[in-house]
C-alpha cells in the first residue's frame, strides 16, 4: 500500500471519518523475531538485509579471489585444477558483480531512497519483499552448483560456443543461466518499484532538480536496469534452450553464429557497468559536500552528466569485441563512442574536485574512501580510456592488462564508493558510529592492498600474460624490472593485504556493535533529508511530510542565509534535535502502514524449485509452478481495505489525514 497525503481542510479539524473505500488505521500489529524480518515488507529492513546478504557474498567472492591469486603466486601453481580454476574466476566475477555490488547498491536505494525524498514507504513494498527474496534465491540457487556436480566454467560472459554441452558438459553453467534470471527478477522488480516510487512519491516541493544526487543515480540506474534485464534475459533463455533442449542457436554448423552471444550479452554487460558505479558516484556526490561544508559544485552537470553516462552507455558496447572481427566501420564507430563516454565521467571528478577547493573539509574515513574512489577510479578510467583506440586494443585483449582495468574501476570505484556509503550512513541505520580509528586503519590497509594487487597487473598484461591461465611457467617468467614472477607474487602479496582490510571493516563492526553510547542525530552536519528523522529511522519514517523548499532542504533548516547578493553567510538557527522535536509535537494522527506479508517470500520460493527442475526432473516444474500459483492467488486474496474493526476513533487532533492506496 502507498500512502498519499491529504491535507486537512482550512474551516474544519481533521477527524477520522471511517467510509466504505477510504479510512484512517491503526498501525498494524508488528511481529517480533525471526518472523519480523522474514515477513517484512518495510523497506528499512529490506535494505538492511540486502546489505547483510551482499556483504556476506563479498566475502565469499573475496575468499575465491585469494584461491586465485594463491594459484597464481608462484610457477606452476597446485592449490586448483585447471577445470577448478575456471569454476573460480568465473564463479568471482558472478559473485562480486551480481551477488555484491548489484545488491548493495540495492541495499543503499531500498533503505534511503524514500527518505530522500520525503516518503513514508515504497510504491509496491510487496513486490520490493518479492525481489529481496528473488536476490537470495537465485543467489543461493548459483552457489548450490558447487555442491551439485561444480560451479559454471565458462567466464561470467560464458561465451559461445564454449558455454555449450560438449564444452562444459556439467550442469555448472545451468546453474549460472536459471540462477542469473531469477536474480534478474529482482533487478527488474526493483527498478519499477523505485522508478514510480521517486516520481510520484516525493515530498511537497520536491522537484526532480531538488533531489538528492543520490536519489538521482539511483533512478538512473534503474532505467538502464529496466531496458538492460530484458536483453540477458533474451541471451540467458537461448543458452538455456541450447544446453537442455538441443537449440541451435549459436551452432555454427546449423548456421547460427556465436557472435549473436557476444552482442546480447555486452549490449547489457556495458550498461551493467554504470549499473554498478553510478550508485557510488551518487554516495561521493553526497558525502563529499557534508565533508567539505560547501554545497555540491554543478549539481545541475552533476544530475546531467548521470543521465548522460546511462544513455551513451548503450553505444559503447562493441568495445569489448574488437578483436572478433566486426570490420573497421564499427570499430571506428565504437572507438568514437567510447572516447564520448568519458566526457560526462570526466566532469563528474572535476566537479567533485572542485567541491573539495575551498571547503573546509574534514578527513573522516566516509570522506577518506570518498577521495579514494576518486583517484582510483580517474586511474581505471584512463586505462579504460586506452581501450577506444582499436589497435591498442586489439593488444590488450584477453591480457592481465584489462584486469587491471576493471578491477579499478570496479573496486576503485564501486567498492569503495560502497564503504563511503557505509561509514557515513552507518549511525543512520544502526544508531551507531563506526570506529574512525578502525575506519582509517581499514581504509589504507584497503588502499595498499588494492594497488599492490591491480597495479602490477597491467605490467605483466603488457607483457603479454593472458587472463583465464591457471599455471606460469619459469621459462615464461622473464627477467628484471619485467619478470613476471615477481609481479604476480607482489600482486598476490597485494590481494592478501587488501582481505586483512576488508577483516577490518567487520571488526570495526562488530566492536562498534558492542559500544553503549548512541550516535548523535545528526553527526555529520548533513544535508538531505533522510537525517531529519531519528536513527535508525521509525517504522513510518517520518512523523510530518516535510514541504520541501531547497536543495539540501535539511541544511536550510538548520542554516538561515544573512548575506547579500552571491555572498553566503550561513547561521545555524536550528539543531536536528529541535527540529526533531517540533516534528514530534505536530506528528501526522493516524499513520498506517501495510501489514507484513510471507507470500512475496513464498512466491520467490518456488522459482528455484522449478529451476531444480529444468536441471534434474521435469516433474519439479509443475509443482514449483503450482507454488508459484497458489502463491500469486494467496496474494492476491490479502486484505486491501480495514475491516471496522481497524478503525481508530474520531479524534479532535490536529494534523494530516492519510489516504489509503492499494498498491504492491
Amino acid at each position: 500500500m502507498a500512502l498519499i497525503e491529504r491535507p486537512a481542510p482550512a474551516e474544519a479539524p481533521a477527524v477520522a471519518t471511517p467510509s466504505s473505500s477510504f479510512g484512517v488505521f491503526r498501525r498494524p500489529v508488528e511481529s517480533t523475531g525471526w518472523k519480523s524480518w522474514l515477513f517484512t515488507i518495510d523497506h528499512k529492513k529490506l535494505g538492511i538485509m540486502y546489505g547483510a546478504a551482499a556483504l556476506f557474498f563479498f566475502l565469499v567472492g573475496g575468499f575465491e579471489a585469494l584461491l586465485i591469486r594463491l594459484q597464481l603466486a608462484g610457477p606452476n601453481g597446485t592449490i586448483l585444477s585447471a577445470d577448478k580454476y575456471n569454476q573460480m574466476f568465473t564463479m568471482h566475477a558472478t559473485t562480486m558483480v551480481f551477488l555484491f555490488v548489484m545488491p548493495m547498491a540495492a541495499a543503499f536505494a531500498n533503505y534511503f531512497v524514500p527518505l530522500q525524498i520525503g516518503a513514508r514507504d515504497v510504491a509496491f513494498p510487496r513486490i520490493n519483499a518479492f525481489g529481496f527474496w528473488c536476490f537470495i534465491g537465485g543467489a543461493i540457487f548459483i552457489n548450490t552448483s558447487w555442491l551439485l556436480g561444480g560451479a559454471a566454467d565458462g567466464g561470467w560472459f560464458m561465451y559461445a560456443p564454449n558455454s555449450s554441452v560438449p564444452f562444459s558438459p556439467t550442469h555448472g553453467i545451468d546453474f549460472w543461466g536459471l540462477g542469473l534470471q531469477i536474480t534478474g527478477i529482482a533487478s527488474l522488480t526493483g527498478a519499477i518499484n523505485l522508478i514510480v516510487t521517486v516520481i510520484n512519491m516525493r515530498a511537497p516541493g520536491m522537484s526532480l532538480m531538488k533531489m538528492p544526487i543520490f536519489t538521482w543515480m539511483i533512478l538512473v540506474v534503474q532505467f538502464l536496469l529496466l531496458f538492460a534485464i530484458p536483453v540477458i534475459t533474451v541471451a540467458l533463455f537461448l543458452l538455456m534452450f541450447q544446453r537442455n533442449f538441443d537449440a541451435t542457436f549459436f551452432t555454427v554448423e546449423a548456421g547460427a553464429d556465436p557472435l549473436l552471444w557476444q552482442h546480447l550479452f555486452w549490449i547489457f554487460g556495458h550498461p551493467e557497468v554504470y549499473i554498478l558505479i553510478l550508485p557510488s558516484f551518487g554516495i561521493v556526490s553526497e558525502v563529499l559536500p557534508v565533508f567539505s561544508k560547501k554545497p555540491l559544485f554543478g549539481y545541475p552537470l552533476v544530475v546531467f552528466s548521470g543521465a548522460a553516462i546511462g544513455f551513451v552507455g548503450w553505444g559503447v558496447w562493441a568495445h569489448h569485441m574488437f578483436a572478433s572481427g566486426l570490420g573497421p566501420i564499427s570499430v571506428a564507430v565504437f572507438s568514437v563512442a567510447t572516447m564520448a563516454i568519458a566526457i560526462p565521467t570526466g566532469v563528474k571528478i572535476v566537479n567533485w574536485t572542485m567541491t573539495l577547493w575551498g571547503g573546509k573539509l574534514s578527513f573522516t574515513t566516509a570522506m577518506m574512501f570518498s577521495i579514494g574512489l576518486i583517484i582510483e577510479f580517474t586511474i581505471g578510467g584512463l586505462s579504460g580510456v586506452t581501450h577506444a583506440v582499436a589497435p591498442s586494443d586489439t593488444q590488450q585483449t584477453d591480457t592481465y592488462y584489462i584486469v587491471a582495468h576493471f578491477h579499478y574501476v570496479l573496486f576503485g570505484g564501486a567498492i569503495l564508493g560502497i564503504f563511503s556509503g557505509l561509514y557515513y550512513w552507518w549511525p543512520k541505520m544502526f544508531g551507531k558510529l563506526l570506529s574512525e580509528r578502525l575506519g582509517k586503519w581499514n581504509f589504507w590497509t584497503m588502499i595498499v592492498g588494492m594497488n599492490l594487487a591491480f597495479g602490477p597487473m597491467h605490467i605483466i598484461g603488457l607483457q603479454g600474460q593472458p587472463r583465464r591461465m591457471y599455471v606460469w611457467t619459469d621459462a615464461r617468467a622473464g627477467e628484471g624490472f619485467f619478470n613476471l614472477g615477481f609481479w604476480n607474487l607482489i600482486s598476490s602479496i597485494g590481494a592478501f593485504i587488501l582481505g586483512i582490510g576488508v577483516l577490518l571493516f567487520f571488526i570495526n563492526v562488530f566492536v562498534s556493535s558492542r559500544k553503549k553510547e548512541r550516535a548523535p542525530l545528526d553527526p555529520w552536519d548533513a544535508r538531505s533529508l533522510e537525517w531529519m528523522t531519528t536513527s535508525p529511522p521509525k517504522e513510518h519514517n517520518f512523523d510530518v511530510i516535510p514541504t520541501v523548499g531547497h536543495l539540501d532542504e535539511f541544511f536550510h533548516r538548520k542554516y538561515e542565509d544573512r548575506g547579500e547578493g552571491d555572498h553566503h553567510d550561513f547561521h545555524q538557527v536550528a539543531t536536528a534535535e529541535e527540529i526533531m522535536a517540533e516534528q514530534e509535537a505536530n506528528a501526522d494522527q493516524h499513520i498506517h502502514l501495510p501489514s507484513p506479508s510471507y507470500w512475496p517470500l513464498l512466491l520467490a520460493f518456488s522459482l528455484p524449485v522449478m529451476g531444480y527442475g529444468l536441471i534434474f526432473n521435469l516433474l519439479l516444474v509443475p509443482v514449483g509452478a503450482a507454488i508459484a500459483l497458489a502463491s500469486m492467488f494467496g496474494w492476491s486474496l490479502e486484505p486491501h481495505t480495514a475491516s471496522p474493526a481497524d478503525y481508530d476513533p474520531p479524534t479532535p487532533q490536529g494534523g494530516a489525514e492519510l489516504e489509503v492506496s492499494t498498491n504492491g
